[in-house]
């Protein structure tokens, strides 16, 4: 596995934004006997608000690692662009992890372990991964924003307005539908209201809810 540790950023302190740390995520964990000193790996798919929210909680006025004995494993092509077109959520969900030490940038095609793999599905952002999860039962893929929406199964060439490249994307999105398909793969992708299987009827490719 090829991996740096960024140096710092000076930006800690940052109090600009919330970055969507709303909900119950951390109870969510308790209820389940996780507390953040459980999670060694934190896996981003890229660096887009949504994404990043909870690496971060504001203690005592600074942002600090939410999971504090923790790697978090980004690409280190996405914080390359990130880090140079800087706004509120790179501030605060992203930079002080850099700053803590607590990030390891790899390649965009490097094993996290050996049950998980990155895998470069660029266009959605330049760096964006998906992870693909092996097991001796079948392979399953989280797909992070490659499609935001159901239809774009059947209409990869859909891209949203949040794709910082939107031809990349599309050629990315035609790719991953097409190597998926009847693949029994499970596709576990950010927005979808389930995680399920790419299937083709009728000459269609179409998105099936797994049961």
């Amino acid at each position: 596995m090829s991996s740096t540790r960024p140096s710092g950023t000076s930006a800690r302190g940052s109090r600009r934004s919330s970055c969507l740390r709303r909900g119950s995520y951390l109870d969510d964990l308790a209820a389940i006997g996780v507390t953040p000193d459980d999670v060694d790996v934190v896996v981003c798919t890229h660096l887009h608000v949504d994404h990043v929210g909870w690496n971060t909680r504001l203690v005592g006025g600074e942002w600090i690692p939410t999971f504090p004995r923790a790697r978090y494993v980004i690409a280190g092509e996405e914080w390359e662009f990130w880090r140079h077109e800087r706004d509120a959520c790179i501030d605060d969900s992203v930079a002080p992890i850099v700053d803590a030490g607590r990030a390891v940038l790899t390649d965009t095609d490097d094993a996290i372990d050996e049950y998980l793999t990155f895998e470069p599905w660029p266009g959605h952002t330049p760096g964006h991964v998906a992870v693909r999860l092996h097991t001796g039962e079948g392979e399953a893929v989280f797909s992070g924003d490659l499609m935001h929406r159901v239809v774009q199964v059947a209409e990869p060439q859909w891209s949203s307005r949040f794709c910082h490249d939107p031809a990349r994307a599309r050629a990315t999105r035609r790719d991953f539908v097409e190597r998926h398909a009847d693949s029994g793969t499970l596709i576990l992708a950010a927005h979808f209201p389930r995680p399920g299987y790419i299937v083709t009827e009728k000459g269609q490719r179409r998105f099936v809810p797994a049961a």
